[in-house]
């Protein structure tokens, strides 16, 4: 299973910036030097000594001796880069911007607070976040680059059959327990008397923003139900009308006048306002606050009446008929992802699974893994309260449709997932000859003493 796992490369920066990003200072005082030249760029011991403290810190795995494995890492990500370069590939703004705000995010979440975030990286969050710019930035290109090279690598039947056979039948993968899950949901009845509530506080920030009392980018941090845009004051970064919900975009990008807060806009998440800071073509950078009406215990113990009811009706029939839970998915459910689809959710994780009606019990939502982990085949759970996809509360009912033990893989049963390893494999092995190629036409230098490695690939350390 080795050969199946190995992956050819690990970028330093993207496998840093995968958790939260906390650098720390204790690298002030080293005295540096050039220890790799890869073309026209240089690798300074500061820059190993920084990944390996931010990786101890991060609990990120160090395969072998660090001082081999994350100059080489590193060195992989420059020639991913130079090619990217030479190729033209660059990383929209937008996207920058919004990964760069939920790295941030996440990270002062992590430290407890933005002064406690500064304190641990040594510099201000101004500065925290230009450096993260650049890595991001960079991360985006090697990957889109990468997604470039291997975009036509593809297996046939014959391939997987082969790949499966090669695999030592003690080695052979484990396919974990999968279950199929339909879910039927319902959003509790909101008073009237609460959404006016929402709205007059929403009329209310407006009137104090236009009148000059208070900054729109205050009362975003103060009150605002987005706690991802709340943090930088509500705003969003650049977005295009695709990126945005249809009614938010059409009140966005209607405003013409920073100074001016459109009107009220109900989405799927709640009620919103919102405030243009700038315009460039067909995107727009707006700040927006959310309220979100809130939900009575009582009015999510009457939704899950009406659903037990339903249950009732699907597990004993209603009027002498027998209704299936399928037949009731149509006329019952809200959940417009799984309504048109006999209510069978569909994986959005990402794994092999993704696109797909197959679940690991952990890839099920929170609240919905432990009631399928204890039902059998054809059960009707009783209703239940759950946060949907837009952090909204709804009740919920499920079915479980299928259950598939967890076994060692075979080609009859496990096709689809040997495929995706024996894809994942061919991939891998055009990323590894594309760097050998690359690094036979790059000018490469080590220092001597930093030569005595066991690289991953060979060909860094070249004879004279």
């Amino acid at each position: 299973m080795k050969n199946i796992k190995k992956t050819v490369c690990v970028s330093l920066v993207c496998l840093l910036l995968a958790g939260n990003c906390s650098l720390a200072t204790a690298q002030k005082n080293i005295i540096d030097e050039v220890i790799w030249v890869i073309g026209d760029d240089a690798i300074f011991k500061s820059d190993v000594e920084m990944m390996r403290q931010q990786m101890l810190y991060e609990n990120q795995q160090i395969q072998g001796d660090p001082y081999c494995f994350i100059p080489e890492q590193i060195a992989v990500q420059k020639l991913y880069l130079h090619q990217a370069k030479l190729d033209s590939i660059n990383a929209p703004d937008s996207e920058v911007f919004r990964m760069v705000d939920a790295r941030i995010n996440n990270a002062i979440t992590r430290a407890g607070s933005k002064e406690r975030l500064e304190q641990e990286m040594g510099k201000p969050l101004s500065a925290i976040r230009e450096d993260l710019r650049t890595q991001v930035r960079e991360g985006y290109m090697v990957q889109t680059l990468q997604k470039e090279l291997v975009k036509n690598v593809k297996v046939t039947p014959s391939d997987v059959r082969t790949f499966y056979e090669r695999i030592p039948k003690d080695s052979l993968p484990f396919i974990p327990t999968t279950v199929e899950v339909e879910i039927i949901t319902n959003e509790p009845i909101i008073s009237l008397e609460e959404m006016d509530y929402v709205k007059e506080r929403l009329r209310d920030y407006t009137e104090q923003v236009t009148s000059g009392k208070r900054d729109f980018s205050t009362l975003a941090r103060l009150y605002s139900e987005d706690k991802g845009s709340a943090i930088q004051g509500g705003e969003l970064g650049f977005m295009g009308k695709g990126q945005l919900m249809p009614e938010f975009a059409a009140a966005a990008f209607e405003l013409n006048d920073p100074k001016r807060v459109s009107r009220i806009v109900e989405t799927e998440y709640g009620y919103h306002i919102i405030q243009l800071i700038e315009k460039r073509g067909d995107r727009v950078n707006v700040r927006h606050i959310l309220l979100k009406p809130q939900v009575t215990k009582e009015e999510l113990e009457t939704a899950k009446i009406r659903l037990d009811s339903v249950r009732i009706d699907i597990l004993e029939g209603k009027d002498g008929k027998t209704i299936s839970f399928e037949d009731a998915v149509p006329y019952v459910s809200q959940d417009k992802d799984t309504r048109m689809n006999n209510g069978l959710m569909v994986n959005t994780s990402e794994t092999e699974r993704y696109g797909t009606s197959r679940f690991e019990m952990s890839e099920l939502p929170m609240e919905i893994g432990p009631i399928v982990d204890a039902m059998q085949v054809g059960d009707v759970s009783r209703a239940f309260s759950m946060k949907n996809a837009k952090q909204k509360d709804v009740v919920a009912i499920v079915k479980l449709k299928s259950r598939t033990a967890g076994h060692k893989a075979s080609l009859s049963e496990d096709y689809q997932a040997l495929k995706g390893l024996a894809e994942e494999q061919k991939r891998q092995e055009a990323l590894e000859k594309w760097l050998k190629q690359k690094q036979k036409d790059t000018y490469i230098r080590i220092n001597e003493k930093w030569q005595n490695c066991d690289f991953q690939f060979k060909g860094w350390v070249k004879s004279e």
